[in-house]
């Protein structure tokens, strides 16, 4: 029988599957290499694209926020035109009224009664003056009561011939719309 050595054979057979093995691990890392490289550009290109819709975003909300302050100093506005017109128009309302006070208070005087002093505080006159006798008083503080412009007479003082009293200032068109 003939001698036949297998090592030979299968040495080459072993280099042979090494060759196939270093060439698979090869082939395979280059496409993990091409696959991990594709899946982070893939990422990249989203992550950007996201950037950009954030920006988008972003300059639109400031450009809101710019609209809201803009509409804010509006209502503010508003708010001060209004009150202003408001103002003007109280003013406009009250004009006629202290004529009309004056011509109460001369109607409401009797003779023989002088006025030295008179103040207005907000709705509240202040009167100080001379009078012939205390039954003057009186009657200005009856004719003041009685009258539709005042209302709740209030004597101060009465010394000798002079006197000290106040009196609230109403508005009958008020009264009535409240």
């Amino acid at each position: 029988m003939s001698n036949i050595n297998l090592l030979p054979w299968r040495d080459e057979y072993r280099q042979e599957k090494k060759r196939e093995f270093f060439s698979v691990l090869i082939l395979l890392s280059i496409v993990t290499c091409l696959i991990v490289f594709l899946w982070f550009t893939y990422t990249n290109s989203q992550i950007e694209a996201q950037k950009q819709r954030n920006s988008l975003l972003q300059s639109e909300i400031a450009q809101l926020e710019n609209q809201v302050k803009e509409i804010e100093n509006l209502r503010k506005r508003r708010e001060q035109l209004e009150a202003r017109i408001n103002i003007i128009q109280d003013l406009q309302f009250k004009r006629p009224l202290i004529v009309r006070y004056f011509d109460e208070f001369v109607r409401a005087v009797p003779e023989g009664l002088y006025f030295s002093k008179l103040d207005r505080v907000g709705d509240r006159f202040s009167i100080q003056g001379v009078t012939e006798s205390n039954n003057r008083v009186s009657t200005l503080m009856r004719n003041l009561d009685s009258s539709d412009w005042f209302e709740a007479p209030n004597l101060k003082t009465v010394i000798a011939d002079k006197f000290d009293l106040s009196v609230d200032a109403i508005s009958p068109n008020k009264e009535v719309d409240e």
